[in-house]
């Protein structure tokens, strides 16, 4: 089984040859300047995800609007100066042979920091309030003229992309971003063209996508990552003003109506869809395994200032015990993949499933319905992962134990792995957090 089996086995999907069936996902830190533009340990970050062995690599989310990011310190392709320096750290990907895939995308109003409080990191679909996510007291409604300038940096952002020699490009339409908060049936409460019902909700996401394939054309990889069930629930949270029908308020979106977005986004041109669930970030669905108390807590207490929300959010977690903020984080490794399958055999283009994915044995089980299965955290914990299948091993010495502790700690701290259990010292555990943040040679 060594270097065989279905994880090793070529894809090629649009012209784009994968040599095996592991993606890195979304993942990144604070590996930009204070105007967004990468530095050189985002080049090295990347690099040594592709020394891996993964097939390709899916950038964080980098933000395409000019002021709007989360956080800050995060790369931004909102200009046409953010091309060059992006370049060079694909290409050093691609000359390893990994494909390189950028994620674009806008946080409405989930943007989770800035310098000071600004007024247009509280827009979405429509006004209302949100304790959990985005740092604004209230966010408030996107006017139609608003909605067209978005979709307008989203096109001009894909275009930035392709320019910058990456493989192909992946839009976030989950993570409880813009797109998503316009997919979201609580959170969109609009009686226009883009809310009022699923097909109208659905109507920035195609104008986005419709977008996109005239800017990049038809020859370009592009894939749309997606949340299958919104289980708006999970995390607990204080969602306003409450929306009919409540079970629409209190689930989100379902299995059903995000399958026939799958298949609308099909026949607008997407190549792929990147499966996952849950919304907001981070949230028990998407991110499987424990619940990161104490990097909330240290989170919330870095963006106290930007506003009464914040304020009192941060007063609240400090007094909520663990059991009760930690309700729903008990997701398992591979919880996704059943909704997975169903993309896959209800919409019939490639898809890559997300969500905890780390035993050799789950991962070939997987690819047995999919596509391609996508990983982070593992690959974060242990770079030799794919070596390790290669060689025909199954699990790690030191697995990622899935302790979320990495996802928030992003916002703060260097990118790393903060699981004590996995150290033999704080000493050891820091220095392998630095490694990852090194320019490198």
């Amino acid at each position: 089984m060594t270097g065989t089996g279905p994880i090793f086995e070529p894809l090629t999907i649009n012209g784009v040859e994968l040599s095996n069936r592991l993606v890195r996902s979304s993942i990144g830190g604070r590996y930009a300047y204070y105007d967004g533009t990468v530095n050189p340990a985002w080049a090295r970050f990347e690099r040594r995800f592709a020394e891996s062995g993964v097939a390709a690599i899916v950038s964080a989310t980098i933000t395409v609007d000019e002021r709007r990011w989360s956080p800050i310190e995060y790369p931004k392709i909102s200009h046409d100066r953010f091309i060059r320096p992006i370049t060079k750290g694909v290409k050093a990907v691609q000359a390893l042979g990994c494909r390189y895939i950028l994620q674009i995308g806008d946080p409405g109003y989930h943007t989770q920091a800035s310098l000071f409080p600004e007024e247009q990191d509280g827009v979405s679909a429509s006004s209302g309030f949100d304790l959990l996510y985005g740092y604004r007291s209230l966010h408030r409604e996107l006017s139609t003229t608003e909605i067209a300038d978005v979709v307008g940096r989203f096109a001009a952002a894909a275009l930035r992309v392709r320019k910058a020699g990456c493989d192909g490009l992946e839009v976030t339409a989950s993570k409880g971003y813009l797109i998503h908060q316009f997919l979201n049936p609580a959170v969109n409460r609009r009686t226009d063209a883009y809310g009022g019902s699923a097909l109208k909700r659905f109507r920035l996401l195609e104008e986005i996508v419709t977008a996109i394939r005239e800017a990049v054309g038809r020859d370009f990889l592009f894939g749309v990552r997606l949340s299958a069930r919104d289980f708006n629930h999970l995390p607990v949270n204080l969602r306003l003003p409450f929306a009919s029908p409540l079970r629409a308020w209190w689930f989100g979106n379902d299995l059903e109506t995000t399958l026939r977005y799958g298949q609308r986004l099909r026949d607008l041109g997407v190549d792929y869809l990147h499966i996952s669930n849950g919304f907001g970030f981070i949230n028990p669905r998407e991110n499987p395994g424990a619940f990161p108390l104490r990097e909330l807590r240290l989170f919330y207490a870095s963006v106290r200032h930007l506003s009464a929300k914040a304020r009192l959010r941060s007063m609240l977690l400090d007094l909520i015990p663990l059991r009760l903020a930690g309700v729903g984080w008990n997701a398992p490794p591979g919880a996704n993949l059943p909704d997975a399958v169903a993309f896959r055999r209800e919409v019939g283009i490639p898809v890559i499933a997300n969500g905890g994915f780390q035993e050799r044995s789950l991962v070939e089980r997987a690819l047995l319905d999919v596509d391609l299965v996508s990983m982070a955290r593992p690959l974060l914990a242990n770079p030799d992962l794919v070596e390790l299948y290669r060689r025909g091993g199954g699990s790690p010495e030191r697995p990622c134990t899935f302790c979320n502790r990495c996802t928030l700690r992003t916002t703060v701290s260097p990118l790393g792995c903060y699981d004590e259990t996995r150290f033999a010292s704080q000493e050891e555990m820091e220095a392998k957090i630095l490694e990852w943040a090194s320019p490198g040679p």
